[in-house]
């Protein structure tokens, strides 16, 4: 199925950008200062799935590998081979599909999630960097690092920053929940507003500590959240700040986040699979300490509210972190693990 956008090609872009989000992210993880509000973040600990809530999560690393916890059910990860390594993962409504998507444009289905095209084996101006479904699950967009938006079955292409200049290379994006549009986010903290979703304001033009990686919509569409790579959260319109980690000394740079259902609560996720919960978002186990060698944990996705479970209450687990150190980069090496993992050099590069 062929997607529908309004950026292809272009060599001269193609290399202005990958040289200054290459540089940008390997200086965005060697930083360890912290970004504005920040709070005691909720404890994070090795995996053991539970649930109190019947909330629940996935966490995606770079190999494709998917770990469930709390009430979010297993269905599945990559088993073969990558040509890039995978940067998001995106859910379906019910809870019971997600889609993970490749920087080179692969997008990989489970669950109820229908596969409905990529940009898999299609050359790209500047590689895909997030993704979001519509509401009925019949939808998704990706979007590239230069802002180029490419949108599947019933997801309207409502718009994209390609081909116009960037203060920031774009580093993810989120859906209206009724899928009426979208916003996009650079790394220098500026949002961009699509179709129905409302500009609701951003941290462009701002000093910040540290980068932004990623960003939520609160689930009435009335707002979102942004993170820095420091932890450091930025609330605007009707979503609620519940604290941040910016402040505390991070193990492994903030790669992403997930709001709770209820949009009282947040998740921000680790490079090293560590998690952070705020708000009422329960903490239902991190992948802090397991997360293969040589991969990054790169996304977090939330799972709709079911039914509790019965029996007892899960307890808060004792702090533990797979680098004691604190700084360095979870497998003591430079920090430059995009480059490493091949989304931006070799032949698996834009």
């Amino acid at each position: 199925m062929s997607a529908r956008s309004d950026h292809l090609g272009l060599a001269s872009r193609r290399n202005f950008v990958a040289a200054g989000v290459v540089l940008a992210l390997i200086v965005s993880v060697l930083l360890s200062v912290a970004v504005g509000r920040s709070s005691t973040p909720i404890p994070r600990a090795d995996p053991v799935p539970h649930s109190s809530t019947g909330n629940g999560y996935w966490l995606v690393d770079t190999s494709g590998a998917v770990r469930a916890y709390g009430a979010a059910p297993g269905l599945g990860s990559v088993t073969g081979p990558l040509a890039a390594p995978v940067v998001d993962v995106t859910t379906t409504a019910d809870g019971q599909g997600y889609w993970l998507v490749a920087a080179d444009g692969g997008v990989f289905a489970y669950g109820d999630a229908p596969f409905l095209g990529s940009m898999g084996g299609q050359r790209l101006a500047a590689p895909i960097v997030g993704m979001a479904a519509t509401a009925d699950g019949q939808g998704y967009w990706l979007v590239a690092a230069d802002g180029g938006v490419f949108a599947y079955g019933d997801a309207a292409f409502d718009g994209s920053m390609a081909g116009h200049p960037l203060a920031g290379h774009i580093v993810g994006m989120a859906a209206m929940p009724d899928g009426n549009g979208y916003w996009l986010v650079a790394a220098d903290g500026g949002v961009f507003a699509y179709g129905g979703a409302q500009f609701e304001g951003s941290a462009g033009g701002v000093r910040l500590a540290a980068p932004v990686v990623g960003m939520a919509a609160a689930p009435d569409g009335k707002g979102y959240w942004l993170v820095a790579v420091d932890g450091g959260v930025f609330a605007y319109g009707g979503a609620p700040f519940e604290g941040s980690a910016g402040g505390v000394r991070l193990a492994a740079p903030i790669v992403g986040m997930a709001a709770a259902p209820d949009g009282s609560g947040y998740w921000l996720v680790a490079a090293d699979g560590g998690v952070f919960a705020y708000g009422d978002a329960p903490f239902e186990g991190s992948a802090a300490g397991s997360v293969a060698s040589g991969q990054r944990a790169t996304a977090i996705a939330t799972s709709p509210a079911t039914a509790p479970p019965s029996g007892g209450n899960c307890t808060n687990p004792t702090w533990q972190t797979s680098d004691a150190e604190g700084t360095e980069n979870v497998d003591g090496g430079p920090e430059d693990w995009w480059v490493n993992n091949d989304a931006w050099s070799g032949s698996h590069g834009p």
